[in-house]
């Protein structure tokens, strides 16, 4: 835990000494479980999450983001998750916009999870579609797709629905665990500088043993609170 502590306290620091530079902001996030794609990181316990985000000019953007708690189960000394990453947005204000990311997945005292993703993204208004792809998911030397549709849609008072649908599949989940969709729907909701979000999230996946919640993919809801600095008059 001191580990993660420290870690947080690193990208807090980072965003907050960034702050005089345009384009840089830093975020504290907390989860009653960390969901990656349907499955939880943290054998369904709570996480406190922090990222900082740069953006720059031609649509060029770079960050970092880290979160606590990680349980893999026995045998492994992954507890924390550290990700770097950087992209590009462009398109029309009022029409599509495209995005291409790139991510590096890493695991502080348990570097032979650590793995790359690639990914290119399509949105229009409220809805996006984004394909993802690693030549060597989880340091398996198998590839791994994911593709995922989302949408958002205000409702009164300020609330905010979100839909979700993805689908993972190639050599890596069909040796693993299966390829398989998941789903979710939310509501969000901000109270002045913090933001808000309560989802229901499952997946079709049965084939791993989840008799335990290690890597559970079993439906869940999900509750988050997060803040981003700097600070703005809203």
């Amino acid at each position: 835990m001191q580990r993660v502590v420290r870690t947080m306290v690193l990208l807090a620091s980072l965003g907050v000494a960034g702050m005089t530079h345009a384009g840089v902001t830093a975020t504290v996030t907390g989860v009653s479980d960390y969901d990656f794609r349907g499955y939880t990181q943290t054998g369904r316990d709570p996480a406190l999450q922090g990222s900082v985000d740069w953006s720059g000019d031609y649509g060029l953007s770079a960050g970092a983001w880290a979160s606590s708690s990680l349980d893999f189960g026995p045998g492994t000394d992954a507890n924390v998750e550290l990700d770097l990453y950087a992209g590009w947005a462009g398109g029309s204000e009022n029409g599509p916009q495209y995005s291409l990311g790139a991510v590096w997945y890493t695991y502080p005292g348990a570097n032979d999870f650590n793995y790359p993703e690639i990914s290119g993204g399509v949105s229009y208004k409220s809805i996006s579609g984004k394909l993802w792809y690693s030549w060597d998911e989880a340091a398996s030397d198998m590839s791994a797709w994911y593709i995922e549709g989302n949408y958002t849609y205000g409702l009164p008072e300020d609330f905010g629905l979100t839909v979700h649908a993805g689908y993972s599949f190639g050599d890596y989940w069909k040796s693993f665990d299966g390829e398989y969709f998941d789903w979710a729907v939310g509501v969000t909701r901000s109270f002045g500088h913090f933001d808000t979000a309560l989802k229901f999230i499952d997946g079709s996946n049965a084939v791993y043993d989840h008799s335990s919640d290690i890597f559970s993919a079993k439906a869940k809801v999900v509750f988050s609170v997060s803040t981003t600095f700097p600070w703005k008059d809203k």
